[in-house]
């Protein structure tokens, strides 16, 4: 005979053991069901270099959700990783061009030009920083403020809306290259195509692993291991946690939050810089509140609590895949592109309303 006790106990392992390797991957269940949807479904959407362009198209994203995760997991926000990415392009691309006009030489130009639009994006998140710890201002606010701030420099560096060009002409060569190439039947390069290849054969290339890849892999492991396993990361989480506990235990809190907020921004600026490589021109229209909704959708999908103390690197990336393919296969399924979008709010929606309803899933 069963007993109500026994009964109890059974349900309680299901809901502690599967449900909880569920709720902590629903995301990446998520993700393998729609690849699954639309390689039924999407003519093209299951192939190699479907998949290459994916992962190439979702480097920015993948460092603005990076930037955000950590900014979640403390408990706040940080509304301006868009526009802080938009200034670090605008700038880059506006002081590449000034290099390029007074001659100097394209290494320097894109090392200096590069350096410029990183450094750049530390200045937002230190500000942010110092609102947030030293006046108090709410990190929405705070960083609302800055998503301003951001967009009218970088209008007035754009000149308005006009794109910047005059950048050095192999600049997305270095973006968009890919590790290995190989022309079917007649040779295999690394690194760059075959130098006699005509343009008429370029189609028949056949392209391997995208530097955005490799570049965007040894991101994550660095901020991974920041997160994971060092102290810093600890803080954060901690922070996230309990902040009153977080003062007890000794932690600096201001100084933890202005760090936090200035590698939220770091990485944006490290974003708007890889844009630039992509495009090959700094373009104000490229950049919108649409990347903070796409970044704060993924980190939120991937696992992150708006409240704050919980959080994944891997879980922001897999939620950026999420999206990314969600937004590719609607693509290729011929669905309008303003559904795409209320595709990702719907997401976001059921995301945080999965967090609130079973946090214990988490």
């Amino acid at each position: 005979m069963v007993t109500e006790a026994g009964v109890s106990g059974k349900k309680t392992f299901i809901q502690t053991a599967l449900g909880k390797t569920i709720g902590r991957n629903w995301s990446f269940f998520f993700l393998i069901l729609m690849v699954v949807i639309f390689a039924l479904t999407g003519p093209g959407f299951f192939e190699i270099s479907n998949f290459q362009n994916i992962i190439h198209l979702s480097t920015t994203a993948i460092l603005l959700a990076a930037a955000e995760t950590f900014v979640i997991i403390t408990g706040g926000i940080d509304l301006s990783v868009g526009f802080v990415m938009g200034l670090s392009s605008a700038l880059t691309a506006r002081i590449m061009v000034t290099l390029t006009e007074a001659g100097l030489s394209a290494p320097g130009i894109i090392l200096l030009g590069s350096l410029a639009g990183i450094l750049v994006g530390l200045i937002p998140g230190f500000v942010s920083g110092l609102l947030i710890t030293r006046f108090k201002v709410p990190p929405f606010i705070a960083t609302l403020g800055m998503w301003g701030i951001c967009n009218g420099i970088t209008l007035r560096i754009c000149r308005g809306f006009f794109p910047i060009a005059g950048l050095p002409p192999r600049l997305p060569e270095l973006g968009n290259g890919y590790i290995l190439y190989i022309h079917p039947g007649r040779s295999m390069t690394f690194f760059h195509k075959p130098a006699y290849l005509p343009e008429t054969q370029v189609r028949e290339l056949i392209r391997l692993v995208p530097f955005s890849f490799i570049f965007i892999l040894v991101v994550l492991f660095i901020l991974w291991f920041i997160l994971r396993r060092q102290k810093f990361g600890q803080h954060t989480y901690a922070l996230g946690g309990s902040m009153d506990a977080s003062i007890r235990s000794g932690i600096n809190v201001n100084r933890h939050l202005v760090k936090v907020y200035m590698l939220s921004s770091f990485l944006a600026g490290l974003a708007g810089v890889f844009n630039v490589f992509q495009t090959g021109i700094g373009n104000y229209t490229t950049f919108s509140a649409m990347y903070e909704l796409f970044a704060v959708a993924a980190v939120v999908i991937g696992g992150a609590s708006l409240l704050g103390g919980k959080g994944r690197i891997i879980g922001s990336f897999i939620g950026v895949l999420v999206l990314a393919v969600l937004q590719n296969g609607l693509a290729i399924s011929g669905v309008e592109p303003f559904y795409r979008y209320i595709a990702v709010g719907v997401l976001l929606t059921i995301a945080v309303a999965i967090d609130q309803l079973f946090p214990d899933l988490f």
